[in-house]
């Protein structure tokens, strides 16, 4: 007993930094009444130093290595290649005239009382198509962002809509991180996990589109609309094709990047200088995510170093009673992981053997339960204001991610969507082949 309680304190202890995070970003913004006065990357710097300073047992030197190697993991090393890429292929193609350009095309295509559920649909094909969400996002959020300005529309919402839709994809597509890691953890094929996943989440989907679709009514598109530069919209296009192609979102970043400053510089929208200077602003721009991406990479370093995670798995586990107890247990776990990491490949990676383990005690159907893993993980991975998605979108919006959470309907709907499959449709889909 006297053992146990120690474990608990310190799991408690380690996790304590995730708490002073909140305090101070949450708390002090909900004080102020305004989510832009406190920004998220000081909030980071100062639960990292409290964390630091409260991981007992080791040298000071060894724990910064350990919020350094969190910090400088290859995972996060390789999300803030896209970051930067990612800034500098936005500016470049502002600069230049793609965004206002695809824009225009966009109103030409759909009516006002379409755009919403277009734009909805676009991410969900797209995502689908591609296995990221993050891909998505950077491809079509400035594109959202310049219909908002031409239509009077909340930037916010139309970021919104689109991470949504992004988070569709991630959840269902074949290539994705998050399928192929909560197949392969629960021993099930994906054929089989698509099925499950999508009469869980379809009807979601199917909800939020028609609530697009009637909120789509009042929208009015401009009485006029700049006539369309086709080759200026040539970047996004290619964008797309060679990210539903397969193609690696760095290269595709890459391409994207190189022909809008052919394009650019061709239509004298600027010279090689100019392209150079767009650039450099768009990975400025970028600084704050890459920041808060490392600062947070670094301080769940810490939390898993201190027992943080193992706490909390030890805790959710230890009352599991029956098939729907192991299933929000799954959920619960997944989720929580995910708050931990700000990465819900890496979240599913964490527990899934733990969740493969209950599953097989408490008769879950690895179908369900690799099903309730992607879908609990997208769900938490849309709401945190620190994770990649919502920090891309916000950067690109302009935004704070705070401000995009409440319109995130697609990821609360899916989250209340998959409640009910565990409370409502446990015994059907359990059986359904």
């Amino acid at each position: 007993m006297y053992f146990c309680t120690i474990m608990n304190t310190k799991g408690l202890i380690a996790l304590s930094p995730l708490l002073v995070f909140l305090s101070v970003y949450l708390g002090g913004s909900l004080w102020a009444h305004d989510f832009y006065s406190v920004p998220i990357s000081v909030a980071f710097l100062v639960a990292s130093i409290y964390g630091i300073a409260i991981t007992h047992g080791t040298p000071l030197r060894e724990r910064l290595h350990i919020f350094s190697g969190g910090a400088g993991h290859p995972d996060i090393m390789i999300m803030l290649w896209i970051f930067i890429l990612a800034g500098a292929f936005a500016a470049s193609a502002r600069a230049m005239g793609a965004i206002d350009a695809t824009v225009d095309l966009t109103l030409q295509l759909l009516p006002g009382k379409l755009i919403l559920a277009g734009l909805f649909l676009a991410a969900c094909f797209i995502s689908m198509s591609i296995g990221t969400s993050v891909g998505t996002i950077v491809a079509l959020v400035p594109i959202a962002s310049g219909i908002a300005g031409a239509t009077g529309l909340s930037v916010p919402f139309v970021a919104g809509i689109v991470v949504g839709g992004a988070f569709f994809g991630d959840n269902l597509s074949f290539i994705s991180d998050t399928t192929i890691m909560a197949t392969r953890t629960q021993g099930c094929r994906m054929s089989d996990k698509f099925r499950m996943n999508i009469s869980i989440v379809m009807p979601a989907a199917l909800l939020v589109m028609v609530i697009y679709m009637v909120m789509g009514t009042h929208v009015q598109a401009p009485a006029e609309v700049h006539e369309v530069n086709m080759l200026k919209v040539l970047p996004y296009v290619v964008i797309l094709v060679t990210a539903i192609a397969g193609v690696d979102v760095m290269v595709v970043l890459v391409v994207g990047l190189l022909l809008s400053g052919i394009i650019g510089i061709c239509y004298g929208s600027y010279d090689l200088l100019g392209w150079m200077g767009a650039m450099g602003e768009g990975i400025l721009g970028m600084s704050e995510l890459i920041i808060v991406s490392m600062l947070a990479g670094g301080l769940m370093a810490l939390i898993r170093y201190g027992g943080g995670i193992d706490f909390v798995i030890g805790a959710l586990t230890r009352r599991v009673r029956g098939r729907r107890g192991a299933e929000l247990t799954i959920g619960g776990l997944v989720m929580f992981a995910d708050f931990c990491t700000a990465n819900n490949t890496v979240a599913i990676l964490t527990v899934g053997p733990i969740a493969r383990d209950i599953a097989g005690r408490f008769g879950v159907d690895p179908r369900k339960s690799a099903s309730l893993l992607d879908t609990f993980s997208c769900l938490a991975q849309a709401i945190i204001p620190y994770g990649a998605q919502l920090l891309m979108a916000a950067s690109l919006a302009s935004v704070s991610p705070v401000a995009i959470i409440p319109y995130l309907y697609y990821p609360f709907s899916m989250g209340v969507c998959a409640l009910l499959a565990i409370f409502v449709r446990s015994a059907a889909t359990s059986r359904s082949a």
